[in-house]
C-alpha cells in the first residue's frame, strides 16, 4: 500500500506543479505504478481549469478569459508536455536520419519547427477555449480531454517500444505491466462518466455553467465515443511516432498527450451545437 501512495504522490509530482507536502522517490518500480494514476492527475488539471474557466469568464471578455485559462494549463505542467512537443516536432519534422532525429530531440535548443508547431497547438486550444466561454459553454466535462490525454501517456509507455534503451528519463516507465494499462482505462472511464454524471445532475440545477443542453450527443452516447477516440488516437499517434523513430522517448509522450488534448477538446466542441 506504502508504494502505491508514493505512486500516486510521484504521478502528480512528475505531471504536475501541483505543490505536495511530501516527497517520494522516483525510482522505476514508482515511476512505473505511477502510470496507473495518470489520468487521475489529468483529472486535477481538468478540475483546475475548469475552476479557471468559471473565475476568468465572470470577471473578463471570452477571449482574454481564455488566455488566463491557458496560462493556467501551462503553469499547472510547467509546459513539460509541450517541451516535448516542440522537441518532437524539430526531429521529426527535420527530414533527417532517425539517429539525427534522436540527437536533435535531445539539443536543448528549440528550432523553427518546434516553435511553429507549439504557436499552432495553443493557438488552436486557445480559441477552442474562448468559443466554449464565449457560448457561455463551460461544465465539468472540461475534464475529459485531461483524462485522455493522460491515459494516451500510458498507452504509449506500455504499447510502443523505447527509443533509447539507455537513456533518457522516458526509459525509467519502460516496461509497465498490462495490468497497469487496464487499470488506468478503467480510471478514465469511471472519472468521465462521474464527470459527466456530476455535471447533468448537480452543478447546472445550481447555476454553474454547462451547456449540455447545446450537446449534439446524449451524455452517455458521448461517453462511449469520447472512450473509442481515446483508444484511437493513443493507438494512432504511439504507433505513427513510434514507427518514424523505432521506438518513443519522454519528449514524444508530451508530444502525445499535447496532441491528444488538443484533438479532444476538438472533439467536445464539435459535439456542441455552438456553430454561428
Amino acid at each position: 500500500m506504502k508504494k502505491w501512495l508514493q505512486a500516486f504522490v510521484a504521478s502528480i509530482q512528475f505531471l504536475t506543479r501541483i505543490p505536495m507536502p511530501v516527497q517520494v522517490p522516483f525510482t522505476p518500480e514508482i515511476l512505473k505504478r505511477s502510470t496507473v494514476f495518470f489520468p487521475i492527475t489529468g483529472l486535477f488539471i481538468g478540475l483546475i481549469t475548469w475552476g479557471a474557466g468559471l473565475l476568468f469568464g465572470s470577471l473578463l471578455p471570452p477571449w482574454p478569459a481564455a488566455a488566463f485559462v491557458l496560462v493556467v494549463m501551462i503553469m499547472m505542467t510547467g509546459g513539460l508536455h509541450l517541451d516535448g512537443l516542440m522537441d518532437t516536432a524539430d526531429g521529426l519534422l527535420s527530414g533527417r536520419t532517425v539517429e539525427r532525429i534522436l540527437e536533435i530531440m535531445k539539443d536543448s535548443r528549440v528550432g523553427a519547427m518546434g516553435v511553429i508547431v507549439c504557436f499552432i497547438v495553443l493557438l488552436l486550444q486557445w480559441s477552442l477555449v474562448a468559443a466554449l466561454l464565449e457560448h457561455d459553454v463551460w461544465g465539468l466535462f472540461i475534464v475529459l480531454p485531461f483524462l485522455g490525454s493522460r491515459f494516451a501517456m500510458v498507452w504509449a509507455i506500455a504499447k510502443e517500444p523505447h527509443a533509447r534503451a539507455d537513456s533518457g528519463l522516458g526509459v525509467l516507465f519502460h516496461g509497465i505491466k498490462g495490468s497497469y494499462l487496464v487499470v488506468s482505462f478503467l480510471l478514465l472511464s469511471f472519472f468521465a462518466a462521474l464527470a459527466l454524471f456530476a455535471d447533468s445532475a448537480w452543478l447546472s440545477p445550481i447555476g454553474l455553467l454547462s451547456g449540455m443542453e447545446q450537446w449534439h450527443l446524449r451524455p452517455m452516447i458521448f461517453l462511449l465515443l469520447f472512450l473509442l477516440v481515446s483508444l484511437a488516437l493513443s493507438f494512432l499517434l504511439a504507433r505513427g511516432i513510434s514507427r518514424k523513430l523505432g521506438g518513443l522517448t519522454g519528449d514524444t509522450y508530451g508530444c502525445i498527450a499535447e496532441l491528444t488534448l488538443t484533438l479532444l477538446f476538438m472533439a467536445v466542441v464539435m459535439n456542441l451545437n455552438i456553430q454561428g
